[in-house]
């Protein structure tokens, strides 16, 4: 068990069996982050996130909770807190790592150069070092309506998804065409027979990809041409969304496929679990392409603000 700063330790399962030596320290709650949950004396508040550390475990959806955690017991001054795993060196790093990250104000990089000065063996692995990244990019608050976010958990949907019976309902968009969508919000309907699909908050960014050298690979280029008639393949010609709740029926037991229109049929796009390539040359992973040709977008007037 090793200090981090006044009042944080980070340990191992290990430092369990020294239950004198926590209370010593001062040690008030007990944070696990693990495949097992523990035997913890009954003198501790504890805590338990389970993980296993390898790549599709998902820590970032806990780390708020976990820093809230470590706050609490922080907060009196008079308590002190131990973070653990089995080892010490990953899950329990990346979970004080994002603590750091949250309350103290230090970047992904920073905190982790932090531990690694406290503590030489702490070796967090690549994809939670990832996960800390994107958890700096939504300014260390998970944002579960975040663009950022809705695409890292189709990711881990996408890791496990040979294993899965059905897609979780949670990650499926309500579909705007059944629920009033706020009156800020672009919409985007079926250029054919108007039915609404989805609104501008489900669309899921990417940066731009290397362009004609993306495609390099290829004998022809598919891309939009630009006004001297060249193709323009930096130019997006789709866009890639989350899924809504309309597709649900498309995408049950198959890794791609066509994405159709659920009123006349028309097709819109395609879907590919283990992604697509968009005409600017970023592969996205997974993809729910619609192409911009085939939908039209509703921007909603103030009619007041024009008078």
């Amino acid at each position: 068990m090793i200090a981090v700063e006044s009042g944080l330790y980070i340990g191992a399962a290990s430092d369990l069996r020294h239950c004198q030596e926590l209370l010593g320290a001062g040690v008030t709650h007990v944070l696990t982050v693990d495949s097992e949950e523990p035997h913890v004396a009954a003198l501790f508040r504890t805590h338990f996130v389970r993980a296993l550390d390898e790549p599709a475990c998902d820590l970032l959806s806990s780390f708020d909770e976990c820093a809230r955690f470590i706050a609490d017991a922080l907060r009196t001054g008079c308590g002190a807190v131990l973070v653990h795993c089995h080892a010490g060196q990953s899950r329990s790093a990346a979970v004080v790592a994002a603590f750091l990250m949250k309350r103290r104000g230090l970047s992904a990089t920073d905190a982790r150069s932090r531990l690694r000065t406290i503590k030489p063996d702490v070796q967090i692995n690549e994809e939670f070092l990832r996960q800390l990244e994107l958890y700096e990019l939504m300014n260390c608050e998970v944002d579960f309506t975040s663009p950022v976010y809705k695409q890292y958990r189709l990711q881990k949907i996408t890791e496990k998804y040979p294993e899965l019976q059905s897609v979780p309902k949670e990650v499926f968009a309500t579909d705007p065409s059944t629920a009033d969508a706020p009156s800020s919000e672009v919409i985007y309907r079926c250029r054919k027979c108007r039915r609404t699909l989805f609104r501008s908050s489900s669309i899921l960014s990417h940066d731009a990809g290397g362009g004609p050298a993306a495609f390099a690979h290829k004998k022809s280029l598919k891309g939009s041409r630009n006004d001297a008639g060249c193709m323009d393949p930096t130019q997006c010609t789709s866009y890639f969304i989350e899924p809504v709740q309309w597709m649900e029926q498309a995408l049950l037991g198959v890794l791609d496929g066509q994405l159709l229109c659920p009123k006349c049929s028309s097709k819109l796009g395609s879907f590919n679990w283990y992604g697509e390539q968009c005409s600017c040359g970023r592969w996205v992973t997974p993809a729910f392409q619609i192409h911009k040709n085939r939908v039209d977008e509703i921007k909603h007037i103030n009619i007041s603000a024009l008078k």
